[in-house]
């Protein structure tokens, strides 16, 4: 399950998002998405479970959370192609 992470704080790596979510299940891919002009995060994030039961456990607690003192938005991530191009 491919799972978004938004309203992280620009502090969050990857790791840290890897580890919060590691509470919940099995996690093999986390990745804060940067900005390359700015080289910084870009406020986002993506966290890849292969389970879907542990994946939906995390979302369901990570949802409203605390990272870093920002409460965390969490839900499963759309295909790419339904999220649209802004160009």
């Amino acid at each position: 399950m491919n799972i978004y992470v938004g309203n992280l704080s620009y502090s969050t790596t990857d790791e840290d998002l890897r580890s919060a979510f590691e509470q919940h299940g099995a996690v093999s891919a986390a990745r804060v998405i940067f900005d390359r002009v700015e080289n910084r995060s870009r406020g986002f994030g993506f966290v890849e479970m292969p389970s879907d039961s542990e994946g939906q456990a995390a979302i369901d607690a990570m949802n409203g959370a605390d990272l870093d003192g920002r409460t965390l938005k969490v839900n499963e991530a759309r295909p790419r192609e339904e999220r649209g191009s802004r160009y």
